[in-house]
């Protein structure tokens, strides 16, 4: 069989055609539909003293928000319905300078339920506009950037005044279902504004009631989880990596923005150090950079842990 030269030019100028067109669809896929396939991921964990009574955790992080997100604040109001025992918010939830009420608006039906939080990076400043492909060299940094503050003080105001309590750098502890969870967190450390106090230390009698240790991080450097681990945690709740948000099917996350090993960057492991092994739940976030708002093979999600006695 023969082939001409130009029946040859036609055949790759159709293989390059189908191939800009496969790119294109799956570019408009990550940028106008993934973004927006919200979904709640799920979780037990037989992690309570024995005798408790389960509790419904759920764990938000990265909702990165910007004015005129429907879809966004639609569903995170709807999360109310699964009328959880507590909600931890481990941050990066503004994107936007005036994004602050439309936050609040669709946080509101979850400010009804006990809570704690600690802050990202995009809670104190707005993001910039850079070149996406810099994630692939390491984790972004701050450093020599003039940043533009966003409105964190008056969304920790609300928070507080709703009743949930800010661990940024502190520690304390709330009486739930008969259980008491001791949380301690850290601010941000991917601005390396992390500082662990420890523990909450009770009463002398302490130790004889049923109780649980938590930490709650925004970003997950294993400098972070090691402390946490060290210090006693028996849980540890951290977001930030966006479970990699452009990830390869059969593969997963290229990036962490971390130094997290990217196998980590989404999903709930088991965090080991000197010997103690903790549970990890890293979420991959509920949005994206105003300036990367694309998804890929990365849905984005809310995370419901139901704890449960061991």
């Amino acid at each position: 069989m023969v082939t001409s030269k130009g029946g040859l030019r036609n055949g790759a100028a159709v293989a390059l055609g189908l191939t800009t067109a496969a790119g294109v669809a799956t570019a408009g896929y990550a940028a106008f539909v993934e973004r927006n396939l919200f979904g709640l991921r799920e979780e037990v964990l037989p992690i309570l003293p024995a005798g408790s009574r389960p509790l419904r955790v759920l764990h938000l992080s990265d909702i990165h928000m910007v004015p005129r997100q429907a879809a966004k604040a639609k569903w995170l109001k709807g999360l109310a319905e699964l009328q959880p025992d507590l909600v931890v918010n481990t941050g990066d939830n503004l994107s936007h300078p005036k994004a602050l009420a439309p936050l609040l608006d669709a946080l509101e039906p979850l400010l009804d339920f006990p809570g704690v939080f600690v802050p990202g990076s995009n809670d104190y400043y707005a993001p910039r506009l850079q070149n996406p492909f810099r994630y692939l060299g390491g984790p972004s940094s701050t450093a020599g950037q003039q940043l533009k503050e966003l409105p964190w003080q008056q969304m920790f105001a609300r928070f507080g005044s709703a009743g949930w309590v800010d661990l940024t750098n502190r520690s304390q502890s709330i009486g739930l279902k008969g259980t008491r969870l001791d949380f301690s967190g850290v601010d941000d450390p991917h601005l390396n504004r992390d500082r662990f106090v420890g523990f909450p230390n009770g009463s002398s009698t302490a130790h004889e009631a049923p109780y649980l240790r938590v930490g709650v991080a925004h970003a997950p450097y294993q400098r972070v989880l090691d402390t946490f681990t060290d210090g006693g945690a028996q849980l540890i709740l951290a977001g930030h990596t966006h479970g990699g948000q452009v990830c390869i099917p059969g593969y997963g996350a290229l990036v962490s923005n971390c130094d997290l090993p990217t196998w980590r960057a989404r999903g709930l492991t088991q965090w080991e150090n000197n010997g103690r092994t903790v549970p990890l739940n890293v979420s991959a976030g509920i949005g994206t950079s105003r300036f990367a708002p694309v998804r890929f093979a990365c849905r984005p999600e809310a995370v419901l842990l139901t704890l449960t006695p061991r």
